[in-house]
């Protein structure tokens, strides 16, 4: 319901409260009557709601609160031990991951000096590949090798033989130089053929074939050259043809404590749980409040339940001793002390009640509580004290609850001390490719670190609330009233029957009327009805208090009652039957009203039923 509605609903309510207060009695008579049914039983439930809305607000609420905390406090420690081993992973995994990230980093500068190995290589490859130094018509005896090491001896082979055979064409060509100039210089004809006859001597450069013997026999060529240049040549061809750096992370997902895949996890399911019982508790409180204002409107169809059957049933809560019932046997009394009537006459009166008839009559006057009242008050009071009880319970939970939080927020305080130091020095000598790789790699392990970080969980302890004194009193005080309704609504329910009275004076005329001749009508039978009472109580069987009673007389204790009206007689005042084996016993008024005659040993075949009004015919309203 919207503010509005509310707002209309009043004004209409109020509507109706004045418009019936003016125009109607009985509407006033009951909003009066709303004020002393606050104080009966639907009072008390409206107040053990107040009980429950303070044990909502106070013990429960702070007993998932305080749970609440202490389960989050579980999960700040569990995110604090993560975090310690996430530091200390960090620590030990750092040098490896600058290792890496080198490599990555200087991957351009790794390609450049790769390039750069391959172009200073390709002159050695070229020297060994090559084809020159030799005539290229004369591959016979090359293509019959194999491997890199008999094709490498084979060029080397060829090419010393190829320096030979040029030594020689050179050597032939000096001659044929110096036989032109010999022949230039020395003009004469013989005579220049003559002098420079030594210069056809060009024979003498065969000489030098004797080398080509040394060639096949001693080539200056190692066992291992062709394999040893085979990887070394592939291993540049692979440096500078796939040589590239990427860093791969994988993630492998896996179960983590209390089954759930991650503390985040555990922390949002945590707080939906707490959310979803908190929610539950809110409908549990709209729910109270909802009683709340169902109970409010009981109060008022109880106060307009009591004017209705005040006004149209005359038995309905007819049993008080009012004072237009004073005044009728008031009168009645002066009249029969005015004419001198005897008591078998037709004129009785009843004040004062006998002994047997208190129980039957309530005096509105008196502070002194009535039998039929204190069963209600007993009724009330049971209620109160299981309702206390219970509260008692709850608190005490709360009490223990907190007190063992407490203990653990002052014995779980934690503080941690994370200590690390490493110094690591590789030294890595050389200007080759090899020595500036492993200066960029095991270099990156050159690393110092001091780790010291000190900590607590002291931000994760749980912080336990106990109830305050405005808890307490909210759990205290309603019970209280309670107790204090139940033993005022024995007067609250008298002062209904006077307002009632006071707007309905005719009526409560005849309802008092009424009482005092059926009253009447009581006393006229009394003695009939206590005769045939006390022989149906004399013929029967013996019970077991007859029995105990017994044995305690023989003990010296003598408890009696009186037959008629239960009051128990102290000392000699009893006035007990004369007749052997008959234990009947009677308060002096009850054996006078009796003629003194003790009817529980009278022989059944006496007996003389009569038919008479119910005691029961009145009823106490609660």
């Amino acid at each position: 319901m919207t503010s509005v509605n509310r707002l209309l609903a009043g004004y209409a309510f109020v509507a109706v409260c004045i418009l019936g207060g003016a125009f109607s009695s009985y509407f006033r008579c009951s909003v009066l009557l709303i004020f002393p049914s606050m104080l009966g039983s639907r009072g008390r439930a409206y107040l053990m709601l107040f009980v429950l809305y303070g044990l909502y607000r106070g013990p429960i609420a702070n007993i998932h609160r305080n749970v609440q905390d202490v389960a989050f406090s579980m999960g700040c420690n569990i995110e604090l031990q993560i975090k310690h081993s996430k530091v200390m992973w960090r620590v030990g995994m750092e040098p490896f991951m600058q290792v890496v990230q080198g490599i990555v980093e200087d991957n351009g500068e790794f390609q450049d000096e790769a390039k750069s190995v391959s172009r200073k290589f390709q002159s050695i490859r070229d020297e060994v590949m090559g084809q020159y130094g030799y005539d290229s018509m004369e591959q016979g005896p090359v293509a019959a090798g194999n491997s890199t090491q008999d094709l490498y001896a084979a060029k080397t082979m060829m090419r010393c033989d190829n320096v030979v055979e040029q030594g020689i064409e050179r050597c032939r060509e000096w001659f044929e130089v110096k036989w032109q100039d010999c022949m230039d210089a020395i003009k004469a004809p013989v005579i220049n053929h003559i002098l420079c006859v030594s210069m056809r001597f060009h024979f003498l450069c065969d000489i030098m074939r004797v080398m080509k013997p040394w060639c096949r026999e001693d080539i200056p060529v190692e066992g291992n050259f062709g394999q040893t240049f085979d990887k070394l040549n592939f291993s540049i061809d692979a440096l500078s043809r796939e040589f590239s750096t990427n860093v791969v992370l994988q993630e492998e997902e896996q179960q983590s404590v209390f089954g759930v895949s991650a503390l985040q996890d555990f922390t949002e399911g945590l707080s939906k749980a707490f959310e979803e019982t908190k929610v539950i508790l809110d409908q549990f409180l709209g729910l109270i409040q909802l009683l709340l204002s169902c109970t409010f409107i009981t109060i008022f169809t109880s106060a307009f339940g009591y004017a209705r059957q005040y006004t149209q049933d005359i038995r309905f809560d007819n049993i008080y001793i009012t004072t237009y019932f004073r005044q009728i046997d008031a009168r009645r009394k002066r009249a029969v002390s005015k004419q001198k009537i005897t008591e078998a006459s037709d004129k009785r009166y009843l004040l004062p009640l006998k002994k047997a008839e208190r129980g039957l009559f309530i005096n509105p006057c008196s502070l002194s509580i009535h039998p039929s009242e204190l069963k209600l008050v007993m009724a009330g009071l049971l209620q109160v004290v299981s309702l206390a009880v219970f509260v008692c319970v709850l608190l005490a939970v709360d009490m223990v609850l907190h007190h063992i939080f407490d203990i653990i927020r002052r014995h779980t305080f934690t503080e941690f001390s994370l200590t690390s130091s490493h110094h690591i020095d590789i030294n890595v000598g050389g200007q080759s490719m090899m020595a500036k790789l492993l200066r960029k790699t095991i270099g990156a392990f050159n690393t110092s670190s001091n780790l010291d970080m000190q900590s607590s969980n002291q931000h994760c302890l749980p912080q336990p609330r106990a109830l305050t004194i405005e808890d307490y009193l909210w759990s205290f005080v309603p019970l209280l009233m309670m107790a204090l309704m139940c033993c005022l609504q024995v007067y609250s329910n008298r002062l209904r029957r006077v307002i009632a009275a006071f707007y309905f004076p005719k009526r409560e005329k005849r309802r008092a009327l009424f009482l005092y001749n059926l009253q009447i009508q009581r006393r006229i039978s009394y003695t009939k009805r206590q005769r045939t009472r006390l022989m149906q109580l004399g013929t029967g069987e013996k019970t077991v208090l007859f029995g105990v009673l017994s044995r305690l007389e023989r003990l010296g204790c003598r408890l009696r009652w009186c037959c008629v009206c239960g009051e128990r007689q102290r000392g000699d005042r009893a006035m007990e039957c004369t007749v052997p084996g008959c234990q009947a016993a009677y308060c002096p008024q009850c054996w006078r009203d009796l003629g003194r005659i003790c009817y529980a040993c009278v022989p059944t075949s006496n007996w003389d039923p009569v038919e008479s009004c119910s005691d029961t015919d009145m009823y106490y309203v609660h």
